[in-house]
C-alpha cells in the first residue's frame, strides 16, 4: 500500500481573516432564525386575541414590558436586515454586485439601511401612540 500523502487542510479561523461578508452571511442566517422564532409570539398575540379579554391584555403587558419591546425591535432589525441582504442576493443571483467594492458597499447599505429602517418604524410608532 502506498503511504498517505499529505493533504492540505481547509482554511479555519487561526489562518482565514475575517471580512464583513462573513458577518453578514452570519447575521443573515441568524435573523432568519429570529424570524422564524418570532412566528411563535405572532402565533402567540394571535391566540390571545382569539381568546378572551384576560389573555388578550396579558399578551399586551407580556409585549409592552421593557424586555417584550425589546424583543420586537430585535424582531424589526431581524425583518429588515434580512429583507435587505435577501435582495444584495437577488441581485447576485441575476449576476450583477460581484465586484469586491459592490460587494461591501451593499454589505453595509444592507446593515445600515436595516439600522435605519428600524429606528424609523419604532419612531413613528413612539409619535402615533404620543397622540
Amino acid at each position: 500500500m502506498p503511504p498517505a500523502r499529505a493533504r492540505p487542510l481547509s482554511p479555519h479561523l487561526q489562518i482565514y481573516r475575517w471580512q464583513i461578508g462573513s458577518t453578514l452571511s452570519i447575521l443573515h442566517r441568524i435573523t432568519g432564525l429570529l424570524l422564524a422564532a418570532g412566528l411563535l409570539a405572532l402565533i402567540f398575540w394571535f391566540a390571545s386575541l382569539a381568546g378572551d379579554e384576560a389573555g388578550y391584555h396579558a399578551a399586551v403587558r407580556l409585549f409592552a414590558s421593557p424586555l417584550g419591546l425589546l424583543i420586537l425591535v430585535g424582531w424589526t432589525f431581524a425583518f429588515f436586515y434580512h429583507l435587505l441582504n435577501g435582495l444584495r442576493h437577488l441581485f447576485w443571483d441575476i449576476g450583477r454586485g460581484f465586484g469586491r467594492t459592490e460587494r461591501r458597499v451593499s454589505g453595509w447599505l444592507a446593515a445600515a439601511g436595516a439600522c435605519a429602517l428600524t429606528l424609523g418604524v419604532w419612531s413613528l410608532l413612539w409619535h402615533f401612540e404620543r397622540l
